[in-house]
């Protein structure tokens, strides 16, 4: 199944998802925190990055529906948006977590993966997220960037940590 997103602060958003076979096949399982993985960043055609991670979460509760405003995901909480990549420079021989500010100008990369709903007995998901980043780097003298991606699911609870490789700025 294909999900296509309109964009979003200049981003927009693709959802691959693999739902598990049916059949004489076992059911998938998976702890019910989510667990994400790396996949790619390509290039896109015209400038920009486009980042897919796996993910499997087996109470299938990743994805905030259009209803899903209320605390803790109205949108001025934190939880509003439920992917958050971080960026980070390399600054004097560290990895720098850089915040980034709206009210500067500077756009987060925080992203509201859409609801899936499982079909089937068994909750279990797993599937891959793409990302379009149009713009994935910030005017500043250091080369060497690279993302802190962390995904929520309904119940709050947080992925696995994991980061892209290094990307060097154009």
């Amino acid at each position: 199944m294909t999900m296509k997103f309109p964009p979003k602060s200049l981003s927009s958003l693709v959802f691959f998802l693999g739902l598990a076979a049916t059949g004489c096949l076992p059911e998938p399982q998976f702890p019910d925190v989510p667990a994400i993985g790396f996949v790619s960043m390509e290039p896109l055609n015209g400038g920009g990055r486009e980042l897919v991670i796996s993910f499997t979460d087996g109470d299938g509760d990743v994805g905030l529906g259009q209803g899903d405003t209320l605390p803790p995901f109205c949108p001025t909480c934190i939880h509003h948006q439920n992917l958050k990549l971080e960026y980070e420079e390399w600054r004097n021989g560290a990895w720098v977590h850089i915040p980034l500010l709206a009210e500067a100008g500077q756009v987060p990369f925080y992203y509201r993966i859409p609801r899936v709903t499982p079909t089937g007995q068994n909750p279990a998901l797993q599937g891959t997220i793409a990302v379009d980043m149009p713009t994935w780097f910030l005017n500043s003298p250091y080369d060497s960037v690279r993302f802190r991606i962390e995904l929520w699911d309904r119940s709050l609870h947080v992925s696995n940590a994991i980061h892209t490789p290094v990307l060097l700025k154009p």
